[in-house]
């Protein structure tokens, strides 16, 4: 069944958006030690944006590489890419297929399937548009940011250790946010 419903995005344009990753990161949160929360960042090896008329049809798909993970502490990383969390070996990108966007009391929500650690679950994304512009060499860039939130049980994340004051060392709950950059290609 098609969504008949149209938006209006002011300077939205359709076309096929590529993603610029020197201007686009990947951020994640998790809380550590049920005290503080530590904060981490990956490359993104690729996305497209195929943007048709209607808004509401675009499709997303991206591809994020794992090893490229980065907490600003060398042996945490190493340990995050080993088989305990995201074995890197085996399983060496993260990507995300859009299944659908839609507005939900004035929100922008993009759902889509998640394939971490070789799990696929659904997400949504909230996604708020930074806006649209023509830089000095004349491309047509789009701006936006997105988070969710994951339980990264649920993707076969599950190693954890208590601690002797009561709690674990790693929180379920991951905060994923997007800050995304694109140009819309010719």
């Amino acid at each position: 069944m098609s969504d008949t419903t149209t938006i209006e995005i002011p300077g939205y344009k359709a076309g096929t958006w590529v993603l610029d990753p020197s201007h686009s990161e990947v951020r994640f949160s998790v809380r550590h030690m049920m005290i503080s929360k530590v904060r981490g960042v990956f490359a993104v090896k690729s996305a497209t944006i195929v943007a048709p008329e209607n808004p509401l049809e675009t499709t997303v798909t991206a591809s994020v590489d794992a090893a490229s993970i980065d907490t600003k502490d060398e042996g945490r990383d190493a340990h995050l890419r080993s088989a305990d969390f995201f074995d890197v070996e085996t399983f060496p990108t993260i990507d995300f297929v859009s299944t659908g966007v839609r507005v939900e009391d004035g929100n922008f929500l993009v759902d889509g399937n998640l394939t971490l650690h070789g799990v696929t679950k659904p997400v949504t994304f909230e996604v708020e548009f930074g806006g649209f512009g023509t830089d000095p060499y004349g491309n047509y860039k789009a701006g936006a940011t997105a988070k969710t939130v994951i339980n990264r049980e649920d993707f076969g994340l599950t190693w954890n250790t208590a601690l002797e004051t009561g709690g674990v060392l790693v929180g379920k709950d991951v905060t994923i946010e997007l800050d995304l950059q694109g140009s819309i290609q010719a």
